[in-house]
């Protein structure tokens, strides 16, 4: 630690700190643009000149170290006046557009000119202009006169996005910020460098021109879409959400939100939510009362139960439900004698584990790893803040390996790859536990094979101080799912890696806690969405969307009894559906999502209910009323928390990747098999009725990706569609090469709907060309 004086107060600091970090320590601010605690320095903004003794001019407090027994002084004459001469050139050429500017109000130079600013302007050249640029439909670039060159942006994309889309050309008062050719700004990311540019230049697009920052109400919410869970600050205006930025949490989210965090708020103002009860009379909706609708259902419900018994009925809930809500929906099921409930809608593997699958450490570790075997993710677009975290590793010397059947770009550095088809994967990690095996003199779990790739993942592993095997959404959607994770566990045991699903929606773990999937041998996802059932209630889930096999979930459905749609969108994906209730979505109700690291977080709605809307736990709980269930009592939602989730201090204990499994190794699969995306503005109801987030080249429509030998054995060219098919169910998709693809895998996303015709999201796949 160094000591230095600082305008007259001692501060101590780690040796290698800079002033400005001094002045963070003691609560001193000095003024600044283009420092960021976040980003590297750059120290071209100038703003924070400060007085240092015995230097011969003002010093950057950004970019000057430490030393001890320095002397600094930020409010001396000679601070105050090199400040402000740098105020006077940033404003040289700063359009005054303040009445007009989104930022007004919150804008860093405008805050800044108040204190350093003079009080006319001594330019008379003219001002230069910067032409507007069009990036994309979240990043509005329309004047970039404003632009003060800080670079945060650049810096952003190139440190923690891992894109460097935008940069600087030119030079002098003629530099400006700008993408490479024309191109857009198409990271997952990208809204962040909305939050850092400290002037009007970057803008939120949707939010534009929408209100002025001081009409809005700001209140604390969390995001119900990856397993993150996000501290958000939601910004409303006369009762409807107008703009979404994050609230800082060091230990989830930090200062950064993935932009399907910020924007899918669109969609709760959509002409499509659904705000008030519906019946299907005569192949035709009515609108009815929420008396009418919840008789009907519980008549129906009753019915079904005296004439086919309780093992009929069955409820499926989406993990982007709160813990309350798929509480009381697993409670009015078991309260009807049925053990049919779950939220594994994507799952094909439903193999019971040892306790509540989690990330297996904290979130925060994520970014001190020197080691991570990432298995079945399409890591940056399933988890971008994630991803981000290890980038952050990657950045301090990190090995991170993946295992999978293709190799998208994650903006990082990758120490090796290993490339299996699924039915693959066992054996590709039954591989590197024979190289841990007999580096370690054990017997392995099972027949390893000779495979370099492997080599280089088990000597890694075996190296590391800090390592962690990351099983991704495709491993938990995987047909062999529970074998992946005992293999993963036996390699981890030996080597001293945690293991921990990234886990695939922002309440996976609170469903597991509150018991939504089968605990006494009820139907499982799998089974419910491949038979129909005679009664089954749907909680904010489209199951053609959302489920692992989509043609099965079609014809279970059209073949079902009574279908409950609880749901905020009457567009909803759901076939032979008889009743829609409008439920509220996150920002009208009040609920917790647990992480994956396993916090709980709770949240209350910011927004009045639209129309007729009810939250969704208050709907259960008066259904379970009207069937004359016990324990429906509950009077608010602290009451169904503590219920769902018991002593909160003890989910440590609850939570535990553990398998009970013999390993087995099936025979390889002949032919092509398929491996199925979900795309990251597909995931949930919400994003998929975003309106700029459909916009984005992340919500393209669906392609087929095939492998080189395929490509060419088929005599495909640019431009090319071919035909997919699993059994009966088929698909004409456009194509393209994917040279990252193991040689007998085809690429198709799920969750969308061009390709909601298909069948399994892993299995066997024909390819012919359309």
């Amino acid at each position: 630690m160094l000591e230095i004086e600082l305008d007259g107060k001692k501060v101590s600091v780690p040796e290698g700190s800079m002033v400005m970090h001094a002045a963070d320590a003691a609560g001193t601010y000095i003024p600044h643009f283009c420092y960021h605690k976040k980003l590297s320095i750059a120290a071209n903004c100038r703003m924070c000149l400060v007085d240092v003794e015995k230097a011969p001019k003002p010093m950057p407090a950004c970019a000057t170290p430490v030393t001890q027994g320095m002397v600094v002084r930020t409010k001396s004459e000679k601070a105050v006046v090199a400040q402000k001469s740098v105020m006077e050139f940033l404003l040289i050429n700063h359009p005054l557009d303040c009445p007009i500017c989104d930022q007004g109000g919150e804008c860093q130079l405008q805050d800044l000119a108040v204190g350093y600013g003079g009080g006319a302007s001594r330019y008379e050249e003219e001002k230069r202009v910067v032409f507007h640029k069009n990036v994309g439909p979240l990043i509005s670039m329309e004047e970039m006169s404003r632009c003060i060159h800080c670079t945060r942006c650049v810096r952003f994309g190139q440190e923690v996005a891992g894109v460097m889309e935008l940069g600087m050309q030119n030079r002098g008062e003629h530099s400006e910020i700008t993408t490479f050719v024309g191109q857009t700004v198409d990271s997952e990311l990208s809204g962040n460098m909305i939050d850092l540019c400290p002037v009007g230049a970057l803008t939120s697009k949707p939010f534009r021109y929408s209100a002025r920052t001081w009409e809005l109400s700001r209140r604390k919410s969390v995001s119900p879409h990856d397993a993150t869970g996000s501290n958000l600050i939601v910004q409303v205006k006369n009762h409807q959400v107008l703009r979404v930025v994050p609230l800082e949490n060091e230990d989830v989210n930090e200062c950064w939100l993935a932009d399907r965090d910020r924007f899918s708020y669109e969609a709760l103002n959509s002409e499509q939510r659904l705000t008030t009860p519906m019946i299907k009379q005569g192949g035709q909706w009515i609108s009815v009362d929420w008396n009418t609708a919840l008789g009907y259902v519980a008549d129906g419900l009753k019915r079904v139960k005296a004439e086919f018994g309780a093992s009929g009925i069955g409820a499926l809930g989406s993990a982007h439900s709160t813990v309350e809500e798929l509480h009381l929906l697993a409670k009015l099921v078991r309260g009807l004698g049925s053990d049919n409930i779950d939220h594994r809608l994507r799952h094909a593997d439903f193999t019971a584990g040892q306790g509540v699958r989690w990330l297996g450490t904290s979130i925060a570790a994520l970014s001190s790893l020197d080691r991570a075997f990432v298995v079945g993710s399409f890591l940056r677009k399933d988890h971008p803040l994630f991803a981000q975290r290890i980038r952050q590793a990657v950045r301090r010397g990190a090995q991170v390996f993946s295992l999978n059947a293709v190799h998208d770009d994650w903006a990082m550095p990758l120490s090796g790859t290993v490339t299996a088809a699924p039915a693959d994967w066992a054996q590709a990690l039954a591989n590197v536990a024979g190289y841990v095996a007999s580096a370690k003199g054990v017997a392995a779990p099972v027949t390893a094979l000779v495979s370099t790739e492997a080599e280089t993942v088990a000597q890694s592993l075996l190296s590391g101080q800090s390592s962690a095997i990351l099983l991704g959404n495709a491993a938990a959607q995987h047909p062999q799912a529970a074998t992946l994770l005992a293999l993963a566990n036996w390699i981890a045991a030996q080597t001293g890696a945690t293991v921990g699903y990234l886990t695939e929606a922002a309440n996976t773990v609170g469903a597991q806690l509150v018991g939504a999937q089968p605990a006494q041998g009820g139907l499982n996802a799998g089974q419910m969405l491949s038979q129909p059932m005679k009664a089954l209630l749907l909680l904010n889930t489209e199951p053609v969307l959302d489920a692992a096999d989509a043609a099965a979930a079609r014809a279970a459905l059209e073949g079902a009894g009574l279908v409950v749609a609880l749901t905020s969108f009457k567009d909803a994906v759901v076939p032979n559906a008889d009743v829609m209730l409008p439920i509220a979505p996150f920002t009208e109700t009040a609920g917790s999502f647990v992480n994956a690291e396993g916090r709980v977080q709770s949240f209350h709605g910011v927004v009045q209910a639209k129309g007729d809307t009810r939250p969704a736990w208050k709907v259960l709980r008066v259904l379970g009323n009207l069937l004359g269930l016990p324990g429906f009592e509950q009077e608010s939602v602290e009451e169904v928390r503590a219920e769902a989730l018991g002593d909160v201090s003890t989910i440590p204990t609850r939570l535990n990747n553990g398998i009970a499994l013999a390993v087995n190794l099936s025979a390889p699969m002949a032919g092509l098999q398929r491996v199925a995306d979900v795309p990251i503005y597909s995931t949930d109801s919400l994003v998929r009725r975003a309106t700029s987030l459909q916009l984005t080249r992340d919500a393209q429509t669906p392609v087929a990706s095939l492998p080189p030998a395929l490509w060419q054995q088929l005599g495909l060219t640019e431009g090319a569609k071919v035909r997919v098919s699993q059994g009966a169910a088929s698909a004409v998709l456009a194509a393209r090469e994917d040279a990252t693809l193991a040689p007998n895998v085809v690429r198709v996303p799920a969750g969308h709907a061009v390709t909601a015709t298909l069948g399994a999201m892993f299995g066997a796949i024909a390819v012919e060309a359309a």
